[in-house]
């Protein structure tokens, strides 16, 4: 039965970080065996990781078109692995599915992390059956001694919260069309059986479900993203939007956007794009092309809060929250980072984490390109502000790693905007002679000359200068030859934001 992935994707690493990709060329049941355990003990709360057999690789990276398996290797392997798998401590089993690639067979064998870590092999598989456990280490599969080992026992039973089963709730509580509209956006060829089987098998094939056929209940990732209303199984499952008209906080509005956990992300990402980002196009004299800048790009924010709900534990109460200012915007979730990130360290552009708190949402939003992979958040909005001319990033947490704030600070230029348009909106600075200037420029464009004589004037004085000048620069004016500022057959005319200011000063036009 085909995997819940885009396969062509996953070989080519794109929602799968290669760490969690092992190529084989062939058959080494002993290699094998000892990746299998690595993934299911899934040292690193990464979400386990792909065997991948009959395609060889080079430095990583797979060699295509594939080296390809017999048919015979194919049948052979399967009732092999079932049988090493058994000799796993606990006994484990992934889930393996053949395909062809390049009209070539392949083996593909997925590893979630296991419920029942920490897991040990066979060091060989020989007579001697020494056990030893495995976990990952980069790319690399290997034994777990000193710190790691006495690490990796430590979390006997401790399963991420998001790949538990929830007592509370039943497979009823999963939603058929949700799940078809998983697998439809990330391209799985799962999805052209997912009306001829068994909801229950679609659930198991999609990793959101556990326990026997007689007790199948939802794990807690699949009620946040297969279900209408995952807030009523976990309070504060939801993203709120909290926009402030001034830094005091007294006057604000309050959106809160529930459902699915995509459904969120999608819905606050729209309302900000559409609703808090502005582009400024600034013309610079004698410069043909045009500044452009925002007062937030889009791809800082977007990461920070994915982030925010990837890292978020669900067991706190508590909603993710944006929180809009004049001049930031603050993305806040709780709890804080993992170790070895604390409030010391969090600013070092060199330092990454190891840990993760969401295995299952993690792969979820990979797979849907909302995020790229692990330790690729802070660098991603670094360098999107730094693309954007805006000021660094600012992360925080404090010495509990009780929360986790990111705060992303308007382009400075966006500001004096900003403060400029709610000048013009409040009728500050503009003049009479301003006023005048705009009512006579709304149909019939003038050049400066012809300004100063609609003024009164005998000559282009400074003070007519200084008037236009600013009207431009409130974007109330605009140039009609703007790619040659100072061209001697330069005139000026109105712009829609002028008309707007004139309209409501009832002011008339002419």
């Amino acid at each position: 039965m085909p995997l819940p992935v885009n396969i062509k994707e996953l070989i080519n690493g794109r929602t799968v970080e290669w760490e969690r990709i092992e190529f084989k060329k062939g058959w080494n049941p002993e290699s094998v065996l000892h990746s299998i355990c690595a993934f299911a003990n899934d040292f690193n709360n990464w979400g386990g990781g792909y065997i991948i057999l009959g395609i060889e690789e080079k430095n990583g990276r797979p060699l295509l078109p594939p080296f390809g398996l017999k048919s015979e290797q194919v049948d052979r392997i399967q009732k092999e692995l079932h049988e090493l798998c058994n000799l796993l401590y606990p006994a484990y089993f992934p889930v393996v599915e053949p395909i062809y690639l390049h009209n070539e067979q392949i083996l593909i064998i997925w590893v979630p992390g296991g419920q029942n870590r920490p897991y040990k092999a066979p060091v060989s598989l020989g007579k001697r059956k020494e056990y030893a456990y495995y976990i990952r280490r980069f790319s690399k599969t290997v034994k777990a001694q000193g710190d790691d080992e006495r690490e990796l026992l430590s979390m006997t039973a401790s399963i991420p919260f998001d790949d538990r089963i929830n007592h509370n709730a039943s497979i009823n509580d999963l939603n058929f069309t949700l799940t078809k509209a998983h697998l439809k956006v990330v391209g799985s060829d799962l999805l052209s059986v997912a009306d001829s089987i068994p909801f229950a098998d679609l659930c198991r094939r999609m990793n959101i479900v556990g326990g026997p056929d007689e007790y199948i209940r939802p794990k807690n990732a699949g009620l946040l993203f297969f279900n209408d209303e995952p807030h009523r199984f976990f309070k504060g499952a939801q993203i709120d939007v909290v926009e402030f008209q001034d830094e005091v906080g007294d006057s604000f509005t309050e959106r809160i956007f529930t459902g699915p956990l995509r459904q969120q992300i999608v819905s606050v990402l729209a309302y900000i794009k559409n609703n808090i980002i502005a582009e400024t196009v600034r013309k610079v004299p004698d410069q043909a092309e045009a500044i452009r800048f925002f007062n937030y790009p889009y791809e800082a924010f977007e990461e920070a809060l994915v982030n925010a709900v990837y890292h978020k534990s669900y067991e706190i109460y508590e909603p993710v929250e944006v929180r809009i200012y004049p001049a930031r915007i603050e993305i806040l979730s709780y709890p804080g980072p993992l170790p070895p990130l604390n409030k010391d360290n969090l600013m070092d552009e060199n330092i990454s984490s190891r840990r993760y708190r969401n295995r299952i949402i993690g792969d979820f939003l990979k797979e849907l390109h909302l995020t790229e992979g692990r330790n690729t958040g802070f660098r991603k909005i670094r360098k999107a502000l730094l693309n954007n001319g805006s000021p660094g990033p600012v992360f925080k947490t404090d010495d509990e790693r009780s929360y986790f704030l990111t705060v992303l600070r308007s382009h400075s230029e966006a500001q004096v905007e900003a403060q400029v348009e709610a000048q013009v909106e409040a009728q500050v600075k503009i003049t009479d002679t301003q006023v005048k200037i705009l009512s006579e420029c709304t149909t019939d464009p003038k050049s400066k000359r012809e300004i100063a004589q609609m003024l009164g004037h005998s000559e282009v004085s400074g003070s007519v200068k200084k008037a236009i000048a600013e009207l431009i620069r409130y974007d109330l004016l605009d140039y009609t030859i703007p790619e040659k500022p100072r061209s001697r057959l330069q005139k000026y005319r109105t712009t829609g934001k002028g008309f707007d200011l004139l309209k409501q000063m009832e002011i008339e036009i002419k």
